[in-house]
């Protein structure tokens, strides 16, 4: 997949539309549409890069993480999980890399 065929790049390009968040200069962060706890939001690098195994450059990682830590911070939350997926059989849907920011409820452990 291309970027020009990306969901999430097109979310970010503002031809589908989300429920942004936060934007940042390297991440924008958007509601979940099928949400699994009463926050779940999505951050995502605005590089495409397909997934944690197909990143070579640390600094979209870093990016995104700061994201995830701007999001925690403008919403208010002290007790969150992130999660990311990589590839089908761990539940990846979009290959584009996101980070899940999950709060609002009791996060149990483990969490599979």
């Amino acid at each position: 997949m291309t970027a020009s065929d990306c969901l999430f790049c097109k979310i970010i390009a503002g031809e589908i539309p989300s429920q942004k968040v936060l934007e940042g200069d390297h991440f924008y962060a958007f509601h979940d549409i099928d949400p699994k706890a009463p926050v779940h939001v999505l951050v995502i690098p605005k590089r495409h890069t397909p997934s944690v195994s197909d990143t070579e450059d640390p600094q979209v990682f870093a990016d995104a993480l700061a994201g995830v830590r701007a999001v925690a911070k403008h919403l208010n939350l002290e007790h969150y999980r992130v999660v990311v997926n990589n590839g089908t059989g761990a539940g990846q849907t979009v290959f584009h890399l996101h980070f899940h920011l999950i709060a609002g409820r009791a996060l149990h452990w483990p969490p599979g």
